[in-house]
This record gives structure tokens, sequence and C-alpha cells, in this order.
């Protein structure tokens, strides 16, 4: 049973069909490496084992009668804490929705049941998923499975962590500045930011609020990219309100081998300079990809320059989150944006700034972002990827310093501000473009890092498939040693 650890959703999917392996077999699997595991990790904070194994008797009795449900038919999986998933707490790490059970599931959740995925648990975030760690008074903190006393990254923290550590086969996400693709980065795996819009996010907020988020999308977590495109067509599609006039039909990925991609490198910028052993591994696969025959530009730039585009989208995002604060947390927003000063570019600055935007002013920035998509549909006309960081570096020892402001990250020997790794996660989120996360390997301190490979708005199969192919070429997943 061990090789099924890390398995893809999509073999073990197979197996299931072929009758070679049992739903409740597998999830009892799971579940077993969960109780193990999971004490020393801290990923799974929520759990519906009994229910999960109702699911899977149900399952395999479909299949007995030669029923399949769907392309996950019996697959065990986890879900990020903050789905709502009827009868689980959904409290976004936050005291103030520790009673929060909802009644309902969440779209993306609903649509993963009617593929035939069996979850038995849920997964930690950081408080109200502003973090790039995953710890809260509710929960507390999780570890990455490559080093304890590193975090596992946020806000899809916990799913990270699951997934690598082999606690189930498949993982959902969101992700609004990087909550997807840093923990993919930081813990070895695949995860895939979707082109805004594309997954209804409805069953994902705190406080029920069903009007979408600006910015923030939910998504697939995978070992193999190949699970992000079978996740994709379940998950892609429209919610209720639009349903009747418009679906999801995805074109074919723009290429199918390397040789024929031509991919876009940008690895530099001042606003955040990333570690030589990420670098490193970025040289590594430029080179893999140029001797497998692909046309590489290491020289080619985004189309705005770097310090307008983090500052406009540090407004839209900052604006974005602000329909989660309380009143209180609100005013005390204005309160702070009264008294800033203008060259004020610390954390708190932003987010004040960003909170209290009137609309026109929104108005004015959301055209120079419209603006700027259709400079990406440009860029995109003469590249079909861009390969940019995820992050500085691997991961990093857990900081739970509340002045955010306060917080580095160690970057070349020299300390640099925490909130600088948003820069590569802002370059696909304020454009609402899809960007893959893949594994380059292990730095030389043994810890994995990874790319982001973002592509033209609506091509996610694209993205996608240029990370199986690399995967393919330079390796992909790899399992952690104390997990393997």
């Amino acid at each position: 049973m061990e090789e099924h650890a890390f398995a893809s959703a999509t073999r073990l999917a197979g197996e299931i069909r072929d009758r070679r392996i049992g739903c409740l077999e597998l999830l009892d699997f799971f579940v077993a490496r969960a109780e193990r595991y999971n004490p020393a990790l801290n990923a799974i904070v929520a759990w519906q084992v009994d229910k999960a194994r109702e699911g899977a008797r149900a399952a395999d009795a479909a299949l007995a009668r030669g029923e399949i449900w769907g392309p996950l038919h019996g697959v065990p999986m986890t879900v990020k804490e903050s789905f709502n998933v009827a009868g689980l707490p959904s409290t976004w790490g936050s005291p103030a929705y520790r009673s929060n059970i909802p009644a309902d599931n969440a779209v993306l959740v609903d649509r993963l049941l009617a593929a035939g995925a069996v979850i038995y648990g849920k997964t930690n975030v950081p408080l109200m998923l502003q973090d790039a760690q995953s710890y809260n008074e509710v929960y507390g903190t999780t570890n990455n499975p490559w080093d304890a006393a590193r975090g596992p990254g946020g806000s899809s923290g916990g799913e990270g962590a699951a997934l690598a550590a082999g606690l189930g086969a498949l993982g959902a996400g969101s992700d609004i500045a990087g909550s997807l693709r840093n923990p993919a980065h930081y813990c070895g795996i695949f995860a895939h930011k979707p082109t805004w819009g594309l997954i209804p996010t409805r069953g994902h907020s705190a406080g029920a609020l069903l009007a979408p988020t600006d910015i923030s999308v939910v998504g697939p977590m995978a070992r193999d990219a190949q699970d992000l495109e079978l996740a994709m067509r379940i998950l892609a599609g429209p919610d209720l309100l639009a349903a009747p006039a418009w679906r999801v039909e995805f074109q074919p990925p723009r290429r199918r081998r390397l040789a024929d991609f031509r991919v876009a490198v940008c690895t530099e910028s001042p606003l955040c300079e990333i570690d030589g052993s990420v670098a490193d591994l970025f040289a590594r696969a430029v080179t893999a990809l140029k001797s497998a025959g692909a046309a590489v530009d290491e020289t080619a730039r985004p189309p705005m320059e770097d310090a307008e585009h983090q500052r406009l989208f540090m407004l839209l995002l900052r604006a974005a989150t602000a329909s989660r604060m309380s009143d209180e947390d609100f005013a005390a927003q204005q309160t702070i944006a009264s008294t800033l000063s203008p060259d004020d570019t610390s954390s708190r600055a932003a987010v004040a700034r960003g909170a209290t935007l009137h609309h026109r002013a929104w108005g004015t920035a959301n055209e120079a972002r419209t603006r700027l998509r259709y400079g990406w549909r440009d860029f995109f006309q003469r590249f079909d990827v861009l390969l940019t960081p995820v992050a500085a570096t691997a991961a990093f020892a857990h900081d739970h310093n509340p002045d955010r402001d306060a917080r580095t990250v160690l970057v070349n020997g020299k300390p640099r501000l925490y909130h600088e790794q948003l820069f590569w996660a802002g370059l696909a989120s304020l454009s609402y473009l899809p960007a893959t996360a893949a594994p380059l390997g292990l730095t030389a301190g043994g810890l994995p890092a990874g790319c982001q490979i973002i592509g033209a708005e609506g091509e996610d199969p694209t993205t996608i498939e240029f990370a199986r192919l690399l995967a393919a070429e330079i390796g992909g997943f790899t399992p952690p040693p104390a997990y393997a």
C-alpha cells in the first residue's frame, strides 16, 4: 500500500475504476497515515472520517453495481479550512468564527463530491488567510514536512503540507496574493491559480458573503501536474446566476512539446531579490529548457514597470480584502490612513490606503489594471508562458512577530522585508492571469523550491501543460524523506 502514498489522483482513480484497490481501503490507508504523521505537522485540523467512510463504502457499492460517479470516484482528499463543508467548522483561523458551522458546502466542495471525491478533512490556514505562514489561535501552527522548524507557506499552507506528506491524493486551496503558489513552492508540490472568475468562490467566505472578491480565486493543489488539469475540468464553470448564459470550454494547450514553447524568463527585480539557492535552480531549469529546444528569452520584461505594478497591486489587493473587515477594524484603518506620510511604504500603510480607497479612485486604478491586461495580451502574443520565481527563498523559519513590518527574510545573507514576497505573486494576481506553481528541485540546503508559470488570461491549460512537460524534463515532486 505504501506506493499509494504519493501516487497521483489520476492514477489512484484509475486503480479504483479497475478494481485494483477499494475506495474504503484507500481512504483507511490515508487516514492511517494522517493519524501517524499529522500530530507533528498539524496540517489537518478538522476531521469527518466517519462521514468519509460512509461515502467510501457507498462508492465501493456503486462500483459493484457498475456505476462510476465521476473522474474522482472514491479518491480521498482534503480541502482548505476556509471552504464551507457542511457540518465542519469554517473559522478562517479566527476565534470570532470558532462556532461557525456551515449547513451547506462551497460550490468547489460540491463539484468535487459530484465528481466522486471523498473528503475526510480540512487543513490549516493563517488568521483570515492573510499571511505567508499558517498559524492561528484556533488551531495552532502548521509545520513544513521538509523541516518542522519552518513554515509550509500560506494561506493554503495546511493543504500544501498535507499533500507533500502524502496524507491525501488531491487538495484545494485559494489564492489572492500567492496563497496557492507559495505553499506549493515551499512544500515542493504543484498548484494552479486559475484565471479570475473561472471557478465560483461562493462558500469560501468568512461571514457568508456572496459577492466574489476581486483578485481572489480558488483552485487545485496536487503532486502531479496532470491532476491539476483533471481538477480544472471538474471545477471550472459558472455559478448559478450565470449558468443559463455561458459555460467554460477550454482551448487545448498552445503547445504539446517543450521544443515548441516560446518561454520568457524573468527572475530579477529590485523589489524582490531572489536568493542564490533559488537562482541556481532556475538556471538549471533554463538550461534544460534550452536543451529541449524551447525558445527562451531571459531579457523579457512584464508590460508595466515593477514599482508601479506593485503600487497598483497593493492598492487593489487591500481594497479587495477590506470587505472582510469588521466596522471596528475599518474605522481603525480610516484613522491610520488619515495620518500617513506620502512616502510611507510600510505594509501597514498599504493596508490602510487600499482599505479606505474611494470608489472613484478605485475606478481609476481599475482602468490602469484593464490597460495592463491588454498589455499582457500583447505580451502573450510573443510568448507562450512567463517563468518567474514564486518567492525569494525556500521555506523560512517560523516567525510569529505580530508586527509584520518588523519581520524579515534572509536573502543572500541580507535581511529583506517580509512583505516584499508579495511582488512575484502580484504579477499574475493583479491582472487575473493563470499561474501554475511547479517544483524545480531541491536547493543545496535540501529544501524544495519552485517556479511560477504565468500564461495568457483564460489559457489555463497552457500553463498546466508546460508544468507537466517541465516536470518530465527535470523531475517533479519529491517526497520529504521523513514521510517517504
